[in-house]
């Protein structure tokens, strides 16, 4: 019977040659002209699922990448160059063997020249080419940058600015660039923050909300990969004292793009955040957000008020701005006007006039909201409430027969009613505009493929006190991170919304004063009803959808 043919990655970019490059959804994907480098067409299947169906084909070991990296190298015998183009990874088992891994298991040329180095049989496992890269990056950072003893790393002078601009539109910084943004999206990070310290720099992303380390660019100087990156969002190079905010819109694979820029000058250089915008994120809708039943059919009637206000809370990170953009596009329909003053505009709604901030020009939320009037607005939405002008200005636009949806920075629902009144607005016209207060927070969502089922018992309860905070009991069963391929090994993939809906009643309206007390109100809507986050998140506990540990990650008993 003849051999069914070899399974390849074919669209590698090299060929299977010279270095790899991190997948954005498969390992060939590439960024697309502006960073710098030429397309590739991209395969359905990422570099993890295509090791995985050779690993299955071929009755081989599959070896992950945190295995991978825990293991000693073996590569002192072979070139770089050796390794790179053809993508292995020699290292020792913890059977004291030489081992390989490989992306192709039928390319033998590799296996039989690491077989005379070894002076005998190796065995083969399969990774990706993924993982493989990463594990030759961090052996050529082990190599190549010998400053982790605190040594530092060599540095251009300030003045040389022209150096400075060759090396950041040069093939190696352009290359760990474009990898850093490949590894982004195949990791489905929201941020990437570059970090300069004393001996290099730090690379961290932030996945489903918390931050992970990623190895660093090897050979190449940090403030070179500072400036590529102030260059790709059309920063100024040589300002260095002042921090810089700038954009663009790219390319990685079959994703595009917003990308946000906010370089800030510290004691060691300068460091970057990246925030990662993709244009597809699907279709808004309210079923998606996660609300219970309860809630849902609150924020469904509050939308369809003709009038008055409604306030999403919470910190950065926590969703207000998908929460936002979902309930616009309920409201978007022919028969009504919507205008939006956002900073960024993170989503753009078809049939809605969405506007930027630029502070530069005098476009502020304030300056936005006084035009808005102007257009015959149905609807207006605020990207955040920021100071005492813009919260006047929002809530007269609701007084005069508008519905107003903006953000604020709290920490629960409660406390978005002091927190206006000490923003400068009068609490009579709090009283007669504010119509409902949502807080939400953002979960990791268990790993619905390693997420382990467990019935809790009498010592559960004892060896662990949070069971018990939130009010369960033995008997009951709970949902707990394990980790696998899938979730890179942390139990947690994507992430969720927790929520409480505060409405503004008849018995909360009369608390509105110049002293409230937040706990006041927050008792008084407990009492009538509110679910408040805390009972939400344990409520998707019971359902397993997350866990005990994540929710109070983020919220507090009361």
């Amino acid at each position: 019977m003849s051999s069914p043919p070899p399974l390849r990655f074919a669209d590698h970019p090299q060929g299977g040659s010279g270095p790899a490059r991190f997948g954005a959804g498969s390992a060939g994907a590439a960024a697309t002209k502006d960073v710098g480098t030429e397309t590739s067409e991209a395969t359905d299947l990422s570099a993890a699922d295509f090791a995985d169906a050779v690993a299955r084909q071929l009755g081989l070991p599959r070896i992950s990448l945190s295995d991978l990296l825990a293991c000693k190298p073996l590569a002192e015998r072979f070139s770089r160059r050796f390794l790179r183009e053809t993508m292995v990874f020699p290292f020792q088992s913890a059977q004291q063997k030489p081992c390989l891994a490989v992306t192709d298991p039928r390319d033998t040329a590799a296996a039989r020249a690491a077989e005379l180095v070894f002076g005998g049989a190796i065995e083969l496992v399969v990774a990706s080419v993924d993982d493989i890269a990463m594990a030759l990056n961090r052996l050529a950072g082990d190599d190549e940058v010998p400053a982790r003893d605190g040594a530092e790393q060599p540095q251009l002078r300030d003045d040389d600015i022209e150096s400075l601009r060759d090396l950041a539109t040069g093939a190696p910084v352009v290359r760990a660039v474009n990898d850093l943004f490949e590894l982004a999206v195949e990791l489905r990070a929201s941020d990437i923050h570059v970090e300069a310290m004393r001996t290099g720099l730090s690379l961290r992303m932030r996945v489903d909300g918390l931050l992970k380390p990623v190895p660093e660019p090897a050979g190449v100087l940090p403030q070179a990969v500072i400036s590529r990156i102030k260059i790709v969002a059309g920063l100024n190079i040589a300002e260095r004292r002042l921090p810089q905010d700038g954009a663009a819109r790219l390319r990685v694979g079959r994703i595009e793009l917003d990308v946000r820029v906010a370089v800030m000058p510290t004691q060691h250089g300068e460091s970057a955040v990246i925030r990662l915008l993709p244009k597809d994120r699907g279709l808004l809708a309210i079923e998606k957000l996660g609300f219970a039943t309860r809630d849902d059919r609150s924020l469904r009637r509050l939308l369809a008020l003709p009038h008055g206000m409604i306030v999403i809370c919470g910190p950065t990170g926590s969703g207000k701005t998908t929460t936002l953009a979902t309930a616009l596009s309920v409201l978007n329909e022919p028969t009504r006007k919507i205008l939006t003053i956002e900073d960024p505009v993170e989503y753009e709604i078809p049939g809605i006039n969405q506007s930027q901030v630029k502070p530069a020009i005098g476009l502020t939320f304030a300056s936005a909201l006084r035009s808005f009037v102007r257009q015959d607005p149905d609807v207006i939405m605020v990207g955040e409430v920021r100071d005492g002008e813009t919260a006047h200005v929002a809530v007269h636009a609701a007084l005069t027969g508008h519905l107003v949806l903006t953000t604020l920075h709290t920490e629960n629902a409660a406390a978005a009613v002091p927190r206006l009144l000490d923003l400068g607005v009068e609490d009579f016209l709090l009283r007669s505009t504010l119509r409902a207060v949502i807080a939400q927070r953002l979960v990791r969502r268990l790993c619905e493929r390693c997420r382990s089922e467990k019935v809790l018992c009498a010592d559960d309860l004892s060896a662990d006190p949070r069971y018990s905070a939130v009010g369960f009991e033995v008997g009951e069963t709970v949902y707990e991170p394990v980790g696998c391929e899938s979730c890179g090994s942390t139990g947690y993939r994507g992430r969720l919304g927790i929520f409480e809906v505060l409405e503004l009643d008849q018995e909360i309206r009369p608390l509105i004063q110049g002293t409230t007390d937040a706990a006041v109100i927050d008792r008084s809507a407990i009492r009538n009803g509110m679910t408040t986050m805390l009972d939400d998140g344990v409520a998707k506990c019971r359902a397993g959808a997350t866990s005990v540990a994540e929710v109070l990650r983020v919220t507090t008993l009361r």
